[in-house]
């Protein structure tokens, strides 16, 4: 089985840096790879067979669904069967979490994410609305909804966090409990004891951002 890593066009634009130091990691240690930079909108040829480590939840769906002949695994299910990779510890610290929309129903992505959070040592505060029953962080909103709106839809999902520092593994959804006044840890940061940043916070701003990169890729 040929695999392919995919780091997202969220992670490149956010941090390029992590997304080739998680480039050169899997290459190390689960295998020498390809990285797929062309962006998942613009229908990348693979070859029959491949599979596609994935970083971006919006990958996850249109791999999943839109590719036939290949497959696609979040890179938190390959780190959370692997032996190799040095977790730091946060030493208990508590956290939220919201679920990205894209993999709402997919248990093996959750239950993958939750096995880092423990082998970091955090004490993760889940929200009433959690897993398959976790809501939208609001930027779905986005392009539906006068982006007024879309910011109040943020801040309504960002106070239903029981703590402040908030698990995501989405960098769109780091951007919506930023403008909802929580503290966001991206799940690729906290793996590489890095702060998540705002960077391109205004919705229209953001979603431009991307839609360049993808016209790029």
């Amino acid at each position: 089985m040929k695999r392919i890593f995919a780091p997202g066009c969220a992670l490149a634009i956010y941090k390029p840096h992590l997304a080739e130091k998680l480039h050169r990691l899997l290459g190390g240690k689960a295998g020498t790879m390809d990285r797929l930079d062309l962006c998942c909108r613009n229908r990348p040829s693979l070859a029959e067979g491949t599979q596609v480590i994935n970083v971006c939840p919006g990958c996850d769906r249109r791999y999943r669904e839109n590719y036939a002949g290949s497959s696609t695994v979040s890179l938190w299910e390959v780190l959370a069967e692997s032996g190799f990779f040095p977790f730091p510890d946060y030493q208990g610290e508590p956290m939220a979490i919201t679920d990205a929309c894209p993999t709402r129903s997919q248990e093996r992505v959750h239950q993958a994410v939750r096995t880092l959070l423990r082998r970091m040592n955090i004490r993760l505060v889940e929200p009433e609305r959690t897993g398959t029953k976790s809501v939208c962080c609001g930027d779905s909103f986005w392009g539906v909804l006068p982006v007024g709106e879309v910011k109040a839809k943020m801040a309504e999902r960002a106070a239903a966090m029981p703590v402040n520092d908030v698990v995501v593994y989405c960098v769109s959804c780091s951007k919506s409990m930023f403008l909802g006044g929580k503290k966001p840890r991206y799940l690729v940061d906290l793996l590489f004891g890095e702060e998540t940043l705002p960077g391109t916070l205004e919705p229209d701003d953001w979603h431009r951002e991307i839609d360049e990169y993808v016209s790029r890729h």
